[in-house]
């Protein structure tokens, strides 16, 4: 469903099991972000009320699930720590392209957030599947059905508001095959996408 050119290693959960606080942290900013993200969307393009609507639903989402991290964090007997640069995030943002129609900054807005939920979709089953804390293999199976959900939701917005503007199918393979160059070099950290 996905289409990703490259999985992650399972092993990833090794070096993510390491140092769960750090993981976790990391997480719960990544969630921030993705709220912050929606209610940006929002702000740019108050002139489709229908995607309007759908980021404000997923902002309040993203903002619960950054409340049910930070619960995680503190059941553990940890502190949230400080925000962490996403340099994953920050390669992808350079793929947007700058510089075009309203709209074609649209599809690309929508398809770059699309990319990272389907990486944190990948990434969260990985957890769901392998990590040895079974509290956190069910916290995370339940938070891959959401991004897989949020993954839809902006891929369905971008095919929807790109239609007649651009071939948006095929902007999405593009977008596919840059992610998998640069994911090649991440999986090597304990956050969400190092």
């Amino acid at each position: 469903m996905l289409g990703l050119r490259l999985e992650t290693d399972p092993s990833w959960v090794n070096i993510a099991e390491k140092n769960i606080q750090e993981i976790l942290t990391d997480h719960a900013w990544c969630e921030q972000k993705a709220a912050s993200n929606a209610i940006s969307i929002t702000v740019g393009y108050p002139q489709y009320p229908e995607l309007v609507d759908e980021m404000l639903s997923l902002a309040k989402e993203e903002l619960t699930h950054f409340e049910m991290v930070h619960q995680k964090i503190k059941d553990r007997g940890f502190k949230l720590g400080f925000e962490r640069k996403d340099h994953y995030v920050n390669e992808l943002y350079k793929f947007m392209r700058k510089g075009f129609t309203k709209e074609i900054a649209l599809i690309d807005r929508l398809l770059f957030a699309a990319m990272i939920e389907a990486r944190s979709c990948e990434r969260f089953r990985i957890l769901s599947i392998h990590v040895q804390d079974e509290d956190l293999r069910q916290f995370y199976h339940d938070l891959m059905i959401s991004e897989a959900n949020h993954y839809t939701t902006f891929i369905g917005f971008a095919r929807k508001y790109g239609a007649g503007v651009e071939d948006v199918n095929a902007r999405w393979q593009q977008w596919l095959d840059f992610e998998g160059a640069l994911v090649k070099s991440y999986g090597k950290r304990e956050t969400i996408h190092g």
